[in-house]
């Protein structure tokens, strides 16, 4: 049994391709955590999807141990994402640790995530190590990076660390440094056991698994336990620590960090922030555990084979255990049946959820329009969260309706914040202030509605600046905004999977290119086709898909002139009674087009 004056629990947090990854594999290396013929880079991102896109996904807990002089010391780490829409996974993990080591890429230097997981940090009382990497780039400024971090800290140029995470230079020191500075944990090891849930997956044979903080005193197998949350009661049937690997111990122990295997395989109602509490420890009170998070955007996601909806339902209930900021409903469509109206918190978490649920269930599925949640105040006083066009009441019901707002935080070289303004307006927004960060570089602060940047504002910022800039944002509040459902129509048909709540003055404009790209998916038929966008039953836009000709004259080889009038004449009959029956089948594309904008 280790003591807890011998265990650090700390997290790496950092923008977006920072290093934080390579950092965690160049300590498990250092450690002797992983052998050598085992190791690979990136080896915390377990999932292929992780590898694939280049970024981290799932914040990744790893326990090692360290020894400096003649003692051995614990180290719990957890590699963290750098997306914004993984936030959640961020802030989870900070929640279980005493200390962050925060990492600056010496070539890139501080960036909008930077900034935002610092603020966390701070928050939460972490003691924070700031860490300069790819000092070895040739592009690399290490100078430059300091000089901003002790502008933005405050702290003393000796306190910053400089590391290689790809050569391993400075990561000795630095595991020294987290030894010395951040602080134990300060947990009882004597009471009854207490521990804070960050996470959870399922295993077919051991059932969920809890991953878990232990606060206080000491878990094992056999302990029966109790979750307030979500009332759940079971026995233990193992524990362990992540070496990375799952590794089963006899206990864990006041201030480590491992899992706990439930043995439980139905209903998945576990709560991440809930406690483990010991059943007969009645008095026992609850961690404070974490803020629910607040989905951003919402889509419905049905199976393009009707009879997978039990298989759909099972494979969000299992996704859930593993990413707790999914929240879904079933609902229905009367063009692709049942379904789910599903909550992300952006649209890299609506891809990365969409490609998970196919992959790891041998799905196919349909993704609609997705769109931000209003709130909607009716003419008889009564408020309505509305998260997508069906739930929108008629437009004479609505006293007020209100939009999320939201504040970005934005760095950029100097040079290009006239685009960046402009940009910003053309999203509704407006600029609060700009504060210098170094001699090249601003901190604007703005604000924009965040349906404006949801669908292709990044990529725009990415290509006004030539990719310099980077991005971080948060809800504010709600503001008034006039909307419109527009409804589209293939052949007369309302489809209502394809409608969107879209701005008033932009309806036409956005219903247009909502048509033009659905000209391009839906296949021609033999008839012509006509696309409808549709405000109350008016009309405010079109296109049409012309009908494949077939040549009925290639078997005329001559004659009189008459013969081919007739065969055309009977060509256009046909076409105009298919018209009347046809029906226009709409592919998978017709439905993920929106996204693209």
């Amino acid at each position: 049994m280790i003591a807890p004056a011998r265990i650090r629990n700390f997290c790496i947090i950092a923008h977006i391709d920072h290093g934080k990854s390579t950092l965690a594999d160049r300590m498990l290396e250092l450690t002797g955590q992983v052998d050598q013929r085992q190791m690979r880079e990136q080896l915390l991102d377990s999932l292929d999807l992780e590898r694939e896109h280049g970024i981290t996904i799932k914040a990744t807990p790893v326990t090692m141990h360290w020894t400096t002089g003649r003692e051995q010391f614990q180290l719990n780490l957890i590699d963290t994402p750098g997306h914004v829409d993984f936030a959640y996974e961020v802030s989870r993990a900070m929640a279980a640790c005493e200390g962050a080591l925060l990492l600056v890429d010496a070539s890139q230097g501080i960036e909008a995530q930077t900034i935002a997981n610092l603020y966390q940090a701070l928050e939460l009382g972490l003691e924070i190590i700031p860490v300069i990497n790819k000092i070895d780039m040739p592009a690399a400024q290490p100078q430059a990076a300091r000089e901003a971090i002790v502008e933005l800290m405050g702290v003393e140029p000796d306190d910053i660390l400089a590391v290689s995470a790809k050569h391993g230079t400075g990561v000795r020191e630095l595991l020294g440094q987290v030894i010395a500075r951040v602080p134990p944990p300060d947990g009882i090891a004597e009471s009854p056991p207490r521990a804070l849930v960050f996470d959870s997956n399922y295993d077919r044979h051991r059932g969920v698994l809890t991953h878990v903080r232990v606060v206080d005193g000491r878990l094992a197998a056999g302990d029966r336990i109790h979750l307030p949350g979500s009332g759940n009661r079971f026995e233990i049937v193992e524990v362990g620590t992540f070496a990375p690997q799952m590794q089963a111990a006899e206990s864990l122990n006041s201030g480590q960090v491992g899992y706990v295997a439930t043995g439980l395989k139905g209903g998945f109602e576990f709560v991440v922030g809930d406690t483990l509490l010991a059943a007969g420890a009645p008095d026992s009170q609850p961690l404070p555990g974490y803020a629910p998070p607040r989905p951003m955007v919402f889509a419905g996601i049905y199976p393009q084979d009707p009879g997978d909806y039990p298989a759909l339902r099972r494979a969000l209930d299992l996704l859930r255990l593993n990413d707790s900021s999914l929240t879904f409903e079933p609902e229905e469509s009367g063009a692709l049946g049942f379904g789910f109206r599903v909550g992300f918190l952006g649209l890299l978490h609506l891809n990365i959820v969409r490609e998970r649920l196919e992959r790891d269930n041998d799905l196919t599925l349909i993704v609609t329009n997705p769109g931000v949640q209003f709130r909607v105040l009716t003419r008889s006083g009564r408020r309505v969260l509305v998260d997508g066009p069906g739930a929108m009441p008629e437009s004479n019901r609505i006293a007020e309706v209100t939009e999320p707002w939201v504040e970005l935080s934005i760095v950029t070289p100097g040079s290009y914040l006239g685009p960046l303004m402009e940009l910003v307006r053309l999203a509704r927004g407006s600029v609060d202030k700009v504060e210098t960060i170094d001699a090249g570089r601003v901190l604007m602060t703005a604000q924009a509605p965040l349906s404006e940047i949801l669908v292709d504002f990044y990529d725009r910022l990415k290509s006004s600046t030539r990719g310099y800039a980077s991005l971080d944002y948060h809800v504010v509040d709600f503001r008034p905004v006039e909307v419109q459902v527009v409804d589209i129509l293939v052949n007369g048909v309302r489809v209502d999977a394809l409608s969107s709540i879209l701005h008033r003055q932009r309806a036409r404009r956005d219903a247009l290119e909502i048509l033009s790209r659905l000209r391009k998916v839906i296949p021609r038929q033999l008839f012509q086709v006509a696309l409808q966008a549709s405000v109350g039953g008016k009309v405010i836009a079109r296109e049409t898909i012309p009908a494949l000709r077939k040549d009925v004259l290639a078997k005329c080889y001559g004659g009189d002139v008459t013969r081919k009038r007739k065969l055309l004449k009977k060509q256009a009959e046909g076409k105009k009674r298919m018209k009347m029956v046809g029906q226009v089948e709409i592919p998978q594309a017709a439905f993920t087009t929106v996204l693209e904008r």
